[in-house]
């Protein structure tokens, strides 16, 4: 979504419709630029380029060209080399362009340069995910995030940037802190910083509670983490019967969303959808949403989604892996969903036994999921097989919800229910279930 600055007195006549139609018409033109070092394979180098396309398109801006450099290193002042650079300054007036993209982080003093040389806004990878982020943080708490994340960006990046980071008007490179005119005083930015960290420290406090309140409960806690555009959020949704936004686009889900997720069973679980991981994802989120992600640290079983019809899965799972162990997560049981497997690729080899094969889109898959999931949950499971009275109508509820029921029957001579089942160790139920089998 675009955020556009208009005159309200020229505008307010126009119905949303128009003005939609006018926004979709500003689609910024960009020029895509990478370069590739000796390190990466031609494959490897290929597949980034169209994932900066892929980012491009989420971020509402139109591929006009895309351009790469095969160099022994980068050019410390330019990127690229000189005559790729002139190259660019040509491209950039034949196709009428309003945004170059660069394929990785631009040092602050390769982005001066390069924002003199050329009359298109220069950007890179990083402040376009920033961007797409901006676009899509929808709670107070992804706001400030985002919001955070770019400052910490743009600071070293002040000088000479004055004129370009106080542009009016959308598009890519340009939301949050760069849409409306940016004080470049450092001091006010730090001390702006310094506010949002305030600010979030208190959501991140609430969230603590919030999750300590849960554990008290003892609500077994899933949650979905992948490559961005796995699928996560459509598995949410089928999964849990809500309406997170899900679409054929990167970072589709930016705010954590936790819902009631029922096994067959009956057993009551807590699941979360979370942000989507990406390859070279800035330190500066990776930081900012740190709090968010610690939805993950406290899981009992992670789901780790993965879209099995990409030619890059491999790298994506990779990625995901990298970003886990950076957040400290060792010891949480992992159940990998190969998503898209009527989409599957000939050449694609599973990397774990520990996984499941569906489309999301199958309600069979659906269903056959939920049992596996039941299944790797009775694996952190106690046995139990205890004779229940007719009379104690509470606790047969509570094993219903609070275990997994694998067998009840009545028995009509005594008067008393004899059930099996599996139950958490540390679970509020344990001690109760264990009394009984005593008796």
């Amino acid at each position: 979504m675009f955020i556009f600055f208009v005159n309200i007195d020229k505008e307010c006549n126009k119905s949303e419709g128009q003005i939609l139609i006018e926004n979709e018409a500003r689609k910024e033109r960009a020029l895509l630029v990478g370069c590739q070092l000796p390190h990466m394979d031609e494959e490897r180098f290929l597949y980034s380029m169209e994932e900066l396309a892929s980012l491009t398109k989420t971020a509402h801006g139109e591929v006009m060209m895309s351009l790469s450099q095969k160099r022994e290193k980068i050019h410390p002042a330019t990127y690229i080399g000189k005559g790729k650079v002139e190259e660019i300054a040509q491209l950039e007036k034949e196709l009428d362009i309003d945004v170059i993209i660069f394929n990785d982080e631009l040092s602050p003093s390769q982005l001066r340069n390069l924002s003199e040389t050329f009359e298109a806004k220069v950007i890179d990878r990083t402040q376009l995910i920033l961007d797409i982020f901006a676009a899509r943080a929808k709670s107070k708490e992804g706001k400030l995030q985002v919001e955070l994340a770019q400052y910490e960006y743009l600071l070293p990046r002040l000088a000479g940037q004055g004129l370009a980071l106080s542009r009016l008007g959308g598009g890519i490179g340009t939301r949050g802190p760069g849409e409306t005119k940016l004080e470049t005083d450092r001091r006010h930015i730090r001390r702006r910083i310094d506010e949002i960290k305030k600010q979030l420290k208190a959501v991140t406090e609430h969230r603590i509670r919030y999750r300590e309140r849960r554990k008290k409960n003892q609500a077994f806690q899933i949650s979905l983490v992948g490559y961005t555009n796995a699928g996560k959020s459509t598995i949410f949704n089928r999964l849990t019967e809500a309406a997170a936004f899900e679409e054929n686009l990167l970072f589709a889900t930016l705010d954590p969303m936790t819902r009631k997720f029922i096994l067959p069973s009956g057993l009551t679980t807590l699941l979360t959808d979370t942000v989507g991981f990406i390859e070279d994802l800035p330190t500066t989120l990776i930081a900012a949403f740190r709090s968010t992600l610690e939805e993950v640290c406290e899981s009992d079983l992670i789901l780790h989604v993965v879209d099995c019809s990409n030619p890059d899965y491999f790298n994506h799972e990779k990625t995901v892996y990298k970003i886990l162990e950076e957040l400290g997560i060792k010891n949480i049981p992992i159940l990998t969903v190969y998503n898209k497997k009527d989409l599957v690729l000939t050449s694609f080899v599973p990397s774990t036994n520990d996984m499941v094969f569906i489309s999301a889109l199958d309600q069979e898959d659906i269903n056959f999921l939920r049992k596996k999931i039941e299944e790797k949950i009775i694996e952190q499971m106690e046995y139990y097989h205890i004779f229940v009275p007719k009379t104690e109508g509470r606790l047969l509820a509570k094993l219903k919800g609070e275990t997994i029921v694998v067998d009840q029957q009545f028995n009509e001579q005594r008067e008393i229910y004899e059930c099996k089942g599996f139950v958490m160790p540390n679970g509020p139920l344990h001690q109760q279930i264990k009394d009984y089998q005593l008796h």
